[in-house]
């Protein structure tokens, strides 16, 4: 008898899973095609409290396992901001409040959780990663590094600001940024141009993903019919996607102020209530 390494079983045991959930979903297509376009729906702000109750309802049924995947996102906070933190204090802030733009990708496995749940399969933290093998994972990834890309702008576009209003030098502490910020001329034109920039990239990563993963992972759709389905999503209901937009932004940052650990409860709330607000928004396929 060969005794083998938990993480190769797990590994095997979310490959075969995959491959299972891969073969039932594409069965259920039938012949839907990779471009079609789903159509969608008009919600209310009622809808997004019930997406949000199904997210606290699926975050409880699966909490052990939520968790664990979700250490993932304090731990990467904090490492990020430990690399940043030396000679670029001035980005530390834009790095931890522009978590929020790559959020929807790194959801991704709590999307398959609800998913599964709604359907009756089995749940673990193993489902979860099956994504990651699964067949659905290139255009996924694909679609992450478009929102990796423009988390980078983000971080770009707050360092030129800074040396344009406080810089060249860098800050000496936080205490010192802090006080520059909010006591000098430069220092307002920072934060106030600050916050309208990163509202025009929270606006256009909510616009191409609110819907976009749950979509891909749920069909066999392109990127760009994602894309344009979740653009579609929000067109049809701009005010209540700006609700959702600001119900985000506050839990991020309520779940980011005690060091990011708030966001092991935050993010799977959210992206579990993001699956379900797909499904309120997005109507059935074929």
């Amino acid at each position: 008898m060969i005794i083998r390494h938990p993480i190769a079983w797990g590994m095997d045991r979310y490959r075969s899973r995959s491959r299972a959930a891969a073969s039932g979903r594409h069965a259920a297509h039938g012949r839907a095609r990779a471009g079609s376009a789903p159509a969608i729906r008009r919600i209310g702000i009622g809808d997004l409290r019930e997406a949000l109750m199904k997210g606290i309802e699926d975050f409880g049924a699966y909490r052990t396992d939520v968790i664990f995947v979700c250490l993932i996102y304090p731990a990467a906070g904090l490492l990020l901001a430990g690399i940043f933190g030396g000679d670029l204090l001035q980005i530390l802030f834009p790095l931890v409040s522009g978590f929020a733009l790559i959020g929807p990708f790194a959801a991704f496995g709590l999307y398959e959780m609800s998913r599964r749940r709604e359907q009756g399969l089995p749940v673990s933290w193993i489902d979860a990663l099956a994504v990651l093998v699964s067949p659905r994972s290139g255009a996924i990834l694909t679609l992450g590094l478009v929102l990796m890309a423009i988390f980078l702008a983000w971080l770009f576009a707050a360092q030129l600001l800074y040396l344009a209003t406080l810089g060249p030098e860098p800050p000496a502490s936080i205490g010192a940024l802090l006080h520059a910020v909010l006591t000098t001329g430069p220092g307002l034109v920072l934060l106030f141009a600050g916050i309208g920039i990163g509202f025009l990239f929270a606006v256009l990563v909510l616009t191409i993903s609110v819907v976009s993963f749950p979509l891909l992972l749920d069909r066999p759709v392109g990127v760009t019919t994602a894309i344009r389905t979740s653009v579609r999503a929000v067109a049809a209901n701009p005010d209540t996607m700006a609700a959702w937009g600001l119900i985000v932004a506050a839990a991020l940052a309520i779940g980011s102020l005690p060091l990011l650990v708030g966001l092991i409860v935050v993010m799977p709330v959210l992206g579990h209530a993001t699956w379900h607000l797909y499904r309120r928004v997005v109507a059935p396929g074929p």
